[in-house]
């Protein structure tokens, strides 16, 4: 019965009703409420429609002057309560009648006039005044403390004046017997006015009629929608109206009621279902806040990230071209600092030569004197004495477009789909191949209609099964990946992407690189004095000087074996032959710089060479027709040379670690032709 409260209370003192009546609106206000809230207004002036008046003191005495009934003609008190009386309580003795009085309901500010018969023109609620009285006996049965937090404890004492029901505990704590709540008068809550004294409803007396006091209501009066009395009938004041019997008047309201109760009972259960629907609303837009702003933090966690690798990768190209631009100047110095060194013992040779008195010695060495230096000279060309790169870095990082998406970014309202994300790419399996050390994949997209793809990206894990690594991010879909690993087999898989996200991996497909190199010599690799032929795999060279060549192929793994053939051989020049890094010096012996390692020989020894270290002299040279053997083998780290087929010398070179690359270094007009995609020699697989 505790939703029934604010239903018992008076709107004016917000207590439970006492002595309730029924203004003319159908709503209900305690007697003496009623007293308090009478205006008087000018004669012929119709009663506003407004709140009640003010209610000082003077208020009061001016609103009780001008009650239309006194405590001797109504049987009602009027009792107010005042600050100036000893006791706070005020009675004021009969006041006349008088006819310009209203009053106005503090609910629905209906402003109504009062007749000569004043408040006793309104009917008395009975009925509310009973269940009034049978609802605080309800609860005087076991009345909860008001103030306990939590589980409530039964209540001790009930301050008449704040109506608040108090345990020991939290009327010691928050109503003191001490203060300006002294006053106050405390009670048991079994002996709340009206609490325990009331009757059963069936011994409740008859009510009679408020004109005839020794009548009983019998009829009702559909007009006026008020119950009356026979003699009421008799004086022939419902003369013209309506009027119906009691009983059958009552329990046809009865019925009605009921029947609009069936309806609002209805509401009421969907009315909790919608508190139940909103209650659990509640907990879910809780839960998907944070889930949502975990979301959005794992979201721009995730752009940071990206930010960080995009960051990581522009560092490393940063210093890669620093570093390139270092190597390249210091190899430049160095260069530039041998020939130099070369130019500066040739010029102080020349010089004692020219000294010397003898005509007929020096006629014999003149010639080759002036051809050396006249090659020299030609060292010396144009651009060979300018720096190669330049010490500015002439790369640019535009953000302006990356801070403004950052600063457009928002939340769009509606729901994101997952499904925009792209699919699983379909890898074109007849597309898919390898030649040599490269690899070409091919893969399509089955987008859905609507769908969008910005681009690609192709792992390839390390040809031993471990972690993947981006090789291509791009809106192809087609890529040939060069410079694998021979004899390996790779793992391939592709996704693709767009501003939803990325979507899922594509199947993974094996590729499996040649078990042999074949490659040929490399035109952008070669000196300028290097001349190349059939297709590539035969070279030559007519200069004085050494020059250098290198091939296509890159090795960093496995076991490799070439031979170079020499078809053109004169004058006992020394070629050289074996691997260097791709950029080893080009215009000297191949081995005087620390970027190769070679074996250089002539028609009668050779010798190993690296960094212009010479070691290992071996008595045999090579003739027109003959064929040297390089075998890198990178399981084992080491390098060493063949001459017709037989091991020439030991194991050249040992602990090579990195990338190398087939090369040769000529001159004086020596030719020779590569032959490659060649077996181990047997003797060494055995």
């Amino acid at each position: 019965m505790d939703a029934m409260d604010e239903e018992l209370k008076c709107p004016v003192c917000g207590s439970f009703f006492k002595d309730p009546i029924i203004l003319p609106c159908s709503h209900n206000v305690c007697l003496a409420c009623a007293r308090n809230i009478i205006v008087q207004t000018p004669e012929g002036e119709t009663p506003p429609h407004s709140g009640a008046s003010g209610t000082s003191d003077y208020d009061y005495l001016d609103m009780d002057k001008m009650s239309m009934y006194s405590e001797t003609d109504s049987g009602y008190g009027s009792y107010t309560p005042c600050l100036k009386s000893p006791n706070g309580v005020r009675v004021f003795p009969p006041a006349l009648v008088h006819r310009h009085c209203s009053i106005t309901c503090p609910l629905c500010h209906r402003s109504v006039s009062l007749d000569e018969r004043g408040l006793r023109g309104f009917p008395r609620n009975r009925l509310l005044e009973a269940i009034v009285a049978r609802y605080q006996q309800s609860r005087s049965i076991a009345v909860k403390c008001q103030l306990c937090d939590r589980n409530p404890v039964e209540a001790t004492v009930m301050c008449e004046q704040c109506d608040v029901f108090y345990c020991t505990p939290c009327q010691q704590r928050c109503h003191p017997s001490r203060g300006p709540l002294a006053k106050h008068r405390l009670m048991p809550p079994t002996q709340v006015p009206g609490a325990s004294q009331q009757q059963p409803t069936a011994a409740r007396k008859l009510a009679t009629c408020a004109e005839h006091d020794l009548e009983n209501y019998s009829m009702y009066c559909v007009s006026c929608k008020t119950p009356v009395c026979y003699q009421c009938l008799e004086e022939g004041k419902h003369a013209a109206h309506e009027v119906k019997p009691l009983g059958g008047t009552w329990k046809h309201h009865k019925c009605q009621l009921s029947q609009a109760l069936n309806g609002v009972s209805d509401k009421a259960k969907d009315a909790k279902e919608f508190l139940v629907q909103l209650k659990m609303m509640l907990q879910q837009i809780q839960e998907n806040g944070v889930e949502f702003e975990a979301c959005l933090v794992a979201q721009c966690d995730a752009l940071i990230d990206a930010l960080s690798r995009q960051k990581a990768k522009l560092l490393t190209k940063v210093t890669k071209e620093r570093e390139y631009k270092l190597k390249v100047v210091r190899d430049q110095i160095t260069h530039c600092t041998m020939k130099l060194r070369q130019t500066t013992g040739m010029m102080e040779y020349c010089l004692e030569v020219i000294k010397e008195n003898d005509p007929s010695g020096f006629l014999q060495i003149s010639d080759a004197l002036i051809r050396r230096v006249l090659s020299s000279q030609d060292q010396w060309v144009k651009g060979a004495l300018e720096p190669k790169v330049g010490p500015e870095f002439d790369l640019t990082l535009n953000t302006d477009p990356l801070l403004q998406a950052i600063l457009q970014l928002d939340l769009v309202q509606g729901k994101a789909e997952t499904s925009k994300v792209p699919p699983a790419p379909l890898l074109q399996l007849e597309q898919c191949c390898t030649l040599n050390n490269s690899a070409t994949l091919a893969w399509r997209v089955p987008m859905p209609p609507g769908g969008i793809v910005d681009g690609y990206v192709l792992e390839l894990d390390d040809g031993d099964g471990g972690q993947y690594r981006e090789v291509y991010v791009g809106k192809e879909t087609v890529c040939t990946v060069d410079g694998l690993h021979f004899n390996s087999s790779y793992n391939a898989r592709v996704k693709a992407y767009n501003p939803m996200g990325v979507g899922p991996y594509s199947k993974t497909v094996v590729l499996q690189t040649s078990d042999v190199a074949w490659f040929t010599f490399d035109p952008s690799t070669a000196h300028k004095d290097i001349v190349l032929s059939n297709e590539n795999q035969t070279v030559s060279c007519s200069s004085y000087d050494d020059r250098v060549v290198l091939g296509t192929a890159a090795f960093s793994k496995g076991v490799h074996y070439w031979e170079l053939t020499v078809d053109r051989y004169d004058n006992h020049p020394d070629p050289a032959f074996g691997v260097a890094r791709i950029n080893t010096m080009k215009d000297m012996m191949l081995g005087k710089d620390d970027k190769a390692w070679a074996m250089y020989v002539d028609n009668n020894r050779s010798w190993f060479m690296h960094n212009n270290s010479h070691t290992s002299r071996a008595e045999g040279g090579i003739t027109k027709g003959s064929t040297v053997g390089i075998l890198l083998d990178l399981n084992k780290r080491n390098l060493t040379f063949f001459i017709n087929k037989e091991q020439h010398g030991p194991v050249a070179f040992e602990n090579l670690d990195g990338v190398f690359m087939p090369a040769v270094s000529l001159n004086r007009n020596v030719q020779v032709t590569l032959l490659t995609g060649l077996e181990v020699p047997k003797i060494l697989q055995q």
